[in-house]
């Protein structure tokens, strides 16, 4: 199990931005591969605070955090699945030292040399983001979906060669003093984009930087629980980038499409289920639908109306934890709009009944008894 990103950083949840950016350069500057040269355990608690402070520094991805744990983030695993971090291989080195120019105020780089020379950078390729509609059965089940995507890659027949401007470096450098001291720093080239090659040949109908738009089928593994609005990532599956460069991601964003006879309200499912005079007074069974299927419940007789039935385990598994939300089937007993003479006759002797004159029990609640214990 993945430690929790607040203890990686030495931060409570209600940390405010400031303080969480304090705590990841402290936790950088501790850690840095120059300052622990062959420190295996140092450069991986280098890995682990950048991963942490990429996720509780944007206000977005910190309240998904919040909300669902790492799930929200690896939906899955290898090349089609989803995830940041490292685990997924959606963050390398480059990543983490493209943070210091916010973290120490400069344009990238770090103590030295750099992380054991690591020369030029590797540009990423952009992201591309889509849209996938899922019905309820899709979410409570999890699915998977294969999804055409456009996305631009590097040409059959295209050659690159080493940037003259950069010397194949990616990147122009600098010494400047800080707060820490004199530091290396640097910017991309500006020739080359930072990746250190240009275009030595390309075919006619690649574009300037030799890339070429083309369509695939991309194989999305979508786990049960997602919400509306929840985005995932499928990392390497965005555009690819020239030269020696990595590919984007595709981040692939949920809705939720509605049922037509089941409303979603977290991991619970309601369902209506309307029953006439004479079923609610006879009692009866009926079909209803659930995201697994249909299933017959029994009504005894005598239901009142507002009556609420629970059958557990019938609503949507959670995204990060093993438990699974119930179905609330509530009961609506259907009053005739018109009636016949026989059907009036009928009634108007009844009406004096004391069969058929109101008698609430303790135990048939009141409509605000009923929602308070829907939410206990």
């Amino acid at each position: 199990m993945k430690e929790d990103f607040y203890k990686i950083l030495g931060v409570s949840k209600e940390a405010s931005t400031s303080e969480i950016k304090k705590a990841y350069r402290k936790k950088a500057i501790e850690f840095h591969p120059d300052k622990n040269p062959g420190d295996a355990s140092a450069e991986e608690k280098f890995k682990k605070a950048a991963e942490a402070y990429e996720i509780l520094s944007d206000a977005d991805k910190k309240a998904k955090y919040d909300r669902f744990g790492h799930q929200a983030f690896e939906g899955g695993s290898g090349a089609g699945g989803f995830g940041g971090g490292f685990d997924g291989g959606g963050m390398n080195m480059e990543d983490i030292f493209s943070q210091f120019g916010d973290i120490f105020g400069g344009g990238g780089g770090g103590f030295g040399g750099g992380f054991g020379g690591r020369g030029s950078a590797r540009v990423k390729g952009s992201n591309l983001r889509i849209r996938v509609k899922l019905t309820l059965e899709d979410i409570a089940n999890g699915v998977e979906k294969k999804i055409k995507v456009k996305r631009k890659k590097v040409a059959q027949g295209t050659t690159y060669k080493t940037c003259s401007t950069c010397n194949g470096q990616g990147q122009v450098t600098r010494i400047q003093n800080t707060i820490l001291g004199r530091m290396q720093t640097s910017a991309p080239c500006n020739v080359c984009g930072g990746s250190g090659q240009t275009i030595d040949k390309k075919p006619a109908n690649a574009d300037a930087h030799g890339m070429l738009l083309t369509e695939e089928t991309v194989s999305v593994k979508i786990p049960a629980g997602v919400v509306d609005g929840m985005q995932l990532k499928v990392t390497g599956k965005g555009n690819e980038a020239p030269g020696n460069g990595i590919s984007g991601d595709l981040i692939v964003a949920i809705e939720e499409k509605p049922h037509d006879s089941l409303q979603r309200e977290g991991d619970n499912l309601h369902y209506d289920l309307y029953i006439s005079f004479s079923a609610a007074a006879l009692g009866t069974s009926k079909e209803i639908d659930t995201v697994n299927g249909k299933v017959r419940i029994k009504v005894e007789s005598g239901v009142q109306s507002g009556k609420i039935l629970r059958l557990r385990n019938k609503g949507i598994p959670s995204l990060n934890s093993y438990s699974t939300g119930d179905l609330l089937v509530h009961v609506n007993v259907w009053t005739p709009k018109t009636l016949n003479k026989e059907q009036k006759e009928f009634f108007e002797k009844m009406t004096e009944d004391e069969n058929f004159k109101p008698k609430p029990e303790k135990e048939d609640k009141s409509f605000f008894e009923k929602v308070k214990d829907m939410f206990s």
